[in-house]
C-alpha cells in the first residue's frame, strides 16, 4: 500500500480515537507504543510501518515521554499542528484528572486502614516493576562492554555521589560523541527535506517563539502574584528544566526528581514518591504523569496561606503544564526533519551512550526505592521481610509474563493480607 492509497481519516474520526486512547493506554511506554502500532499501523492503516518506525526513532532522541511524543508525531503527520495537539494532550488528560483524584485520596485519607493497606501492597510491586524495566532496558541499551562501563559509572555517580542527572546526561553524551564504539557501523545518508533552508529556519523560529510564549505567559502570571506564589514558581522552573534534560522516559526523570524533591527541596518524602508512582502505574496514560503527584504533594505539604486542596491542585496543574509543554514543542520543532535527525552518527552515538547511562540511573532509583520499602524505619530499624517476599513474588510474576494490571491487583491483595495478619 502506497502513501497515496493509504486511508486518511478525517480530523473528527482521529479525534475520537485519540480521546479513547487516553483511557486505554495502560502498560507503560512499551505497552502504549504497542497499542499505537496495533491500532494505527495494523488495524486502521493510517500510517505506514516505515513512518511509524521513523517517528519512534525520532522520539527516542528527545527528552520526555516517548509514547506520548510518538502519538503527537502521528497526530501531526495526519492533521498537522491541530492533530498533534489533539493526540498529545488527549494522551495524558484522562490520567491527569484521575491521578489528581487519587492524589486527594492519598493525601487526605492515606492513614485509613484500607488506603494504607493498598499502598503497602503496591510499594513492593513498584520496586519489582523498576527492576523489570532495568532488565529489559539492559538487553537493549548495553550491547557492549563500553555501554556496560558507562551504565556502571552512571549508577555509581548517582547512588554514591548523588551527582545531578543533567550532568550525567552531559557526560554520557560527550562519551558517545567522541568514543567511536558508540557510533552506528554505517551512517545513513541524510534525506533532503525539499524545503529551502530559509523556510526551514523561519518555521523553526515560529515554533520556538510560540513555545516560549506559552511558557512565558504562565510564568508572568506566577511572578505577578508575588511571594505567595514562591513555591509554584519553584515548581514551574524545576519541572521545565526536568522536562528538557531527562532522557530515557519516566523512570529516568523520576530518579532526577526524587533526588531533587526529597533531598534538595524537601517537598515530600521518598515513601510518598513511591506511593505516587504506584498510583500512576494504576492509571492510563504516560507514566511521567507521576510528576503531577509530586507537584500536588509539594503544594499540599506547604500550602502557605492557602487551603491544602487548592495549593495541591495549583501545584499539580503547574507541574503538569511545565512537564508537557516542552515535550509538545520539541516534537513540533523536529517532526519535519525526522529523516535527517537519524542520519547524524555523532548524535546517534551520544544517544546510545545516554541510553546506557539511563539504565544505570534507573537501577540506582530501584535500589533507593527498594531500601525505602524494605527498611521503612531507616537503616537503624528492622527489615520488612514481608515486603521482601512481595518484591520477589511480583518480580517472578512479571518475568512469567503476567500483565501489570494483574500484578498490581495481586499487590493490593497482599497489602490487605498483611493488614489482617499483622
Amino acid at each position: 500500500m502506497t502513501e497515496a492509497t493509504r486511508p486518511q481519516p478525517g480530523f473528527r474520526e482521529a479525534l475520537r480515537f485519540w480521546a479513547r486512547l487516553g483511557f486505554i493506554s495502560f502498560g507503560g511506554p512499551a505497552g502504549q507504543i504497542a497499542i499505537l502500532h496495533r491500532e494505527l499501523v495494523e488495524r486502521k492503516r493510517w500510517i505506514s510501518e516505515e513512518r511509524f518506525s521513523a517517528g519512534l526513532a525520532f522520539c527516542t532522541f528527545l527528552p520526555g515521554p516517548e509514547a506520548q511524543q510518538l502519538a503527537t508525531y502521528i497526530g501531526w503527520s495526519l492533521h498537522g499542528v491541530r492533530g498533534g495537539l489533539a493526540a498529545g494532550i488527549l494522551f495524558f488528560l484522562p490520567a491527569a484528572f484521575l491521578l489528581l483524584l487519587l492524589s486527594f485520596v492519598r493525601a487526605e485519607h492515606g492513614t485509613l486502614p484500607f488506603v494504607a493497606a493498598t499502598l503497602y501492597g503496591l510499594r513492593p510491586v513498584v520496586v519489582a516493576v523498576i527492576g523489570d524495566a532495568v532488565f529489559r532496558m539492559a538487553r537493549r541499551t548495553l550491547p557492549s562492554p563500553h555501554a556496560v562501563a558507562v551504565s556502571l559509572l552512571a549508577f555509581a555517580t548517582v547512588f554514591l555521589l548523588r551527582l545531578p542527572f543533567p550532568w550525567i546526561v552531559l557526560l554520557a553524551a560527550l562519551i558517545g560523541m567522541f568514543v567511536p564504539a558508540f557510533r552506528p557501523p554505517v551512517a545513513a545518508t541524510a534525506s533532503p527535506t525539499g524545503v529551502p533552508i530559509r523556510a526551514q529556519a523561519a518555521r523553526a523560529g515560529r515554533v520556538l517563539a510560540l513555545g516560549l510564549t506559552f511558557w512565558i505567559v504562565p510564568w508572568f502570571m506566577l511572578i505577578t502574584f508575588g511571594e505567595d506564589m514562591g513555591l509554584f514558581q519553584q515548581l514551574y522552573l524545576f519541572f521545565t528544566q526536568a522536562a528538557l534534560v531527562t532522557f530515557g522516559g519516566a523512570y529516568a526523570v523520576l530518579s532526577y526528581v526524587t533526588q531533587a524533591a526529597v533531598e534538595q527541596f524537601h517537598w515530600l518524602s521518598r515513601p510518598e514518591v513511591i506511593d505516587g508512582l504506584a498510583l500512576a502505574e494504576a492509571t492510563p496514560g504516560p507514566l511521567i504523569i507521576v510528576l503531577q503527584y509530586v507537584g500536588f504533594l509539594a503544594g499540599w505539604n506547604d500550602p502557605g496561606g492557602w487551603s491544602r486542596g487548592l495549593s495541591g491542585t495549583v501545584g499539580a496543574v503547574v507541574t503538569t503544564y511545565a512537564t508537557f509543554l516542552p515535550s509538545l514543542t520539541l516534537v513540533f520543532l523536529g517532526a519535519p526533519y525526522v529523516d535527517r535527525v537519524q542520519s547524524l552518527p555523532r548524535l546517534a552515538g551520544a544517544l546510545r551512550a545516554i541510553g546506557a547511562a539511563v539504565t544505570g540511573v534507573i537501577a540506582s532509583l530501584g535500589l533507593d526505592y527498594g531500601l525505602a520499602v524494605l527498611m521503612p524505619s531507616g537503616s537503624s530499624g528492622a527489615a520488612d521481610f514481608f515486603a521482601l517476599a512481595s518484591i520477589i513474588g511480583a518480580a517472578i510474576a512479571l518475568r512469567l509474563g503476567l500483565s501489570l494490571g494483574l500484578v498490581l491487583l495481586g499487590g493490593v491483595a497482599v497489602g490487605f493480607l498483611h493488614h489482617f495478619i499483622s
